[in-house]
């Protein structure tokens, strides 16, 4: 059955003779739609003020394995039916069971038990993975000072299409108070202010230009053979870069654009030289073949060091997958708080960019530091 609801609206479903609810709370101009409902769940279709439009699936999984074991064939049949590998999917709530053994407070848990495997394999199979966290590990307790356990039964998880949607979204899970379970918090929008330039990112392949070395020498050169401080040392760097920027922006910007655009030329060449053989056409077959060739390295070598794959050495140019894992990788990498040593968290980007420069300062820059001398 299908609902179409505005306003403030409860909806609940039972979920075991132990009186257990999902209970979805929402408030315009968010518009929800009940797409399935079960003992063990709730998914709804959310409309977001007709911009943006995501699933949700509340997850309350029963205390039995065998139930548990029901609610992953039912996570997968979801997916199938309702086509959620296409679009942006957030699924939330008390699993109850780890995935992995880091998850148990317990160090006698040292291994993957079959309930953790079929947990992982059920994720495994429909691309979801644990959105980006803060607060603690452990969300669950027994609350038992004699044989005290600790958990992470509760998950946010996420699918790549989801971190398109909102790439800087993030989950907290907060104290428990009265409950015996964390709460989690999900935050769709936090943005950070971009600064007025973008910071320069050096790319190894780069170093594949065959004027790298000699434009490099040459900028330090003619920046200064010394640097004895930090200034003139941010000089010199400062002046490579440009000349850094020029080459990959004449050379290798829009890279799978050149690849895609070199591969046609080949194509093109090959039918040429097959109706036609002669030594122009196979040279230009064989030059182009070359540089198709070097421009799919640099393209691999793009998307390996952006996705941070480091245990792949050669890489298959799966550069759909690179792209997958750099989103997930960029979710991780952003920094949305600081917490002090005295207990107390900040959120502000101001306070957060005043607070890393004056730590960096007192690192760098002390009141009464040394000269280092830098040559080239």
């Amino acid at each position: 059955m299908e609902k179409v609801c505005k306003g403030w609206k409860f909806t609940s479903n039972h979920l075991s003779d132990e009186d257990g609810r999902i209970v979805i709370i929402w408030k315009e101009p968010i518009e929800v739609r009940v797409l399935h409902q079960s003992r063990q769940t709730v998914t709804c279709e959310v409309n977001i003020a007709n911009k943006i439009q995501f699933v949700f699936t509340a997850v309350y999984a029963s205390n039995l394995r065998e139930e548990r074991t029901d609610l992953w064939v039912e996570l997968l049949r979801l997916q199938q039916m309702f086509s959620l590998d296409t679009c942006p999917w957030l699924v939330g709530g008390d699993f109850n069971q780890i995935i992995h053994p880091q998850e148990h407070s317990s160090s006698t848990v040292n291994g993957l038990s079959a309930s953790m495997t079929e947990l992982k394999d059920c994720l495994s199979q429909m691309d979801l993975f644990d959105l980006k966290f803060q607060g603690t590990l452990y969300t669950w307790s027994n609350n038992q000072p004699a044989g005290p356990i600790a958990k992470k039964l509760d998950h946010v998880l996420v699918n790549d299409h989801w971190l398109t949607i909102f790439p800087d979204s993030v989950a907290t899970f907060l104290v428990p108070l009265p409950s015996d379970h964390s709460p989690s918090l999900v935050d769709l929008a936090y943005q950070l202010p971009k600064a007025s330039t973008r910071p320069f990112k050096f790319f190894n392949y780069l170093t594949k230009h065959p004027n790298f070395h000699q434009l490099v020498l040459e900028s330090w050169i003619q920046a200064g053979s010394f640097a004895d401080n930090l200034k003139d040392l941010c000089w010199k760097q400062k002046i490579i870069k440009g000349d850094l920027k020029t080459i990959n922006r004449e050379n290798f910007s829009q890279i799978q654009e050149r690849v895609s655009a070199t591969n046609r030329l080949l194509q093109d060449v090959q039918v040429q030289a097959l109706s036609d053989p002669s030594p122009i056409t196979f040279q230009r077959e064989r030059d182009l073949h070359l540089q198709w060739n070097f421009l799919r390295g640099i393209e691999e070598s793009y998307f390996r060091q952006k996705s941070r794959v480091n245990w792949l050495k050669e890489g298959d140019l799966n550069t759909s997958y690179f792209q997958k894992v750099c989103q997930a990788r960029a979710s991780y990498n952003t920094i949305q708080s600081f917490l002090l040593d005295s207990g107390d968290q900040i959120e502000d980007p101001i306070e957060m960019s005043e607070l890393a420069i004056a730590h960096f300062q007192s690192i760098l820059a002390p009141a009464s530091s040394l000269h280092t001398v830098w040559s080239s």
